[in-house]
């Protein structure tokens, strides 16, 4: 569905409620909300905004991550799988 056909105007929002709700849960799809013609809300359903918070999250740890290599701030993977295997090892011994 085009973007276009889910732009609303806020008396809709009033006065559909209950129907947005079900639209929203089914399709998924956001729906923008307009008053005095200027685009001023987006609702979408929970499932949809919890997903978006956590591709939001994963896409900061990249970030973070990457600077991190930019930085020469990290360990290299096989460092730190013999640092893993060492501490197993000491844990071992215990």
């Amino acid at each position: 569905m085009h973007i276009a056909d889910r732009v609303k105007p806020i008396s809709y929002l009033k006065s559909e409620a209950a129907q947005i709700v079900k639209d929203l849960t089914d399709s998924g799809e956001p729906l923008i909300i307009t008053q005095n013609g200027e685009a001023k809300l987006v609702v979408q359903d929970v499932r949809t905004y919890e997903a978006a918070q956590q591709t939001i999250a994963l896409l900061k740890i990249l970030a973070i991550g990457q600077k991190q290599i930019e930085r020469h701030d990290h360990v290299d993977g096989d460092e730190f799988f013999a640092e893993l295997d060492e501490l197993d090892r000491q844990e071992k011994l215990r």
